[in-house]
């Protein structure tokens, strides 16, 4: 049976803080409109520093990895998309401590706990136009599966793809964003291109061992 191992989640990680950086300005533009306009830089300096610590470190328990990076990508970002996405890696990774590879129940598990940690701090639901949106679909289709394989995989960024989309068609409750909602429709939000970003990056990273049938 396919597992991730540790080594793929570290990959996962450092994958996140690539592709953050190479959509770094398109963060930022999609922000201005709505927000602060910093969205970019935060989620560029946040996530390369979560790859940085699961790199440098040798830490098997993946939980325990997990809620280190959190740690450290709240101080170095203490914005607020960056203490939402330091909650996220801390309570999904709570949520699977003691584990050195992950099956797909446990990779739910990482992935409904990373919505959970969103909610609690951000006191935010799904359908609030969110980061959450692009995540929790993520995660409830996650737990659809039994085993660990493509199908699953793609299941899991199709369902994320989709939660993405229907940001188009909801009004932003919070921030400076909801300031300016009447621009939002029609437009996805860009908190919910981040956590679609995440997800991509965690189930590319997978499929690209080879191993899943």
């Amino acid at each position: 049976m396919s597992l991730i191992t540790r080594d793929d989640v570290v990959a996962a990680i450092d994958r996140i803080g690539q592709v953050m950086a190479q959509r770094e300005s398109e963060l930022c533009e999609m922000d201005a409109r709505m927000g602060d306009g910093d969205l970019g830089v935060t989620m560029r300096k946040g996530w390369q520093v979560a790859s940085e610590v699961a790199r440098s470190t040798d830490e098997p328990d993946v939980g325990k990895l997990l809620v280190t990076c959190g740690m450290k990508l709240s101080s170095a970002v203490p914005s607020t998309m960056g203490t939402l996405m330091a909650s996220g890696l801390m309570t999904g990774g709570k949520a699977i401590l003691g584990k050195t590879e992950l099956n797909i129940s446990a990779f739910a598990d990482f992935l409904q706990g990373f919505c959970d940690g969103i909610i609690k701090r951000g006191k935010c639901q799904p359908g609030d136009r969110t980061v959450l949106d692009s995540l929790w679909p993520a995660a409830q289709e996650a737990k659809k599966y039994d085993h660990l394989n493509a199908h699953a995989m793609q299941g899991i960024r199709d369902a994320s793809d989709a939660g993405l989309e229907r940001t188009k068609r909801m009004l932003p409750k919070y921030g400076k964003a909801a300031v300016f909602s009447n621009k939002a429709l029609g437009v996805v939000d860009q908190g919910a291109v981040v956590g679609n970003l995440i997800i991509h990056c965690f189930c590319d990273q997978i499929l690209s061992k080879g191993e899943l049938t």
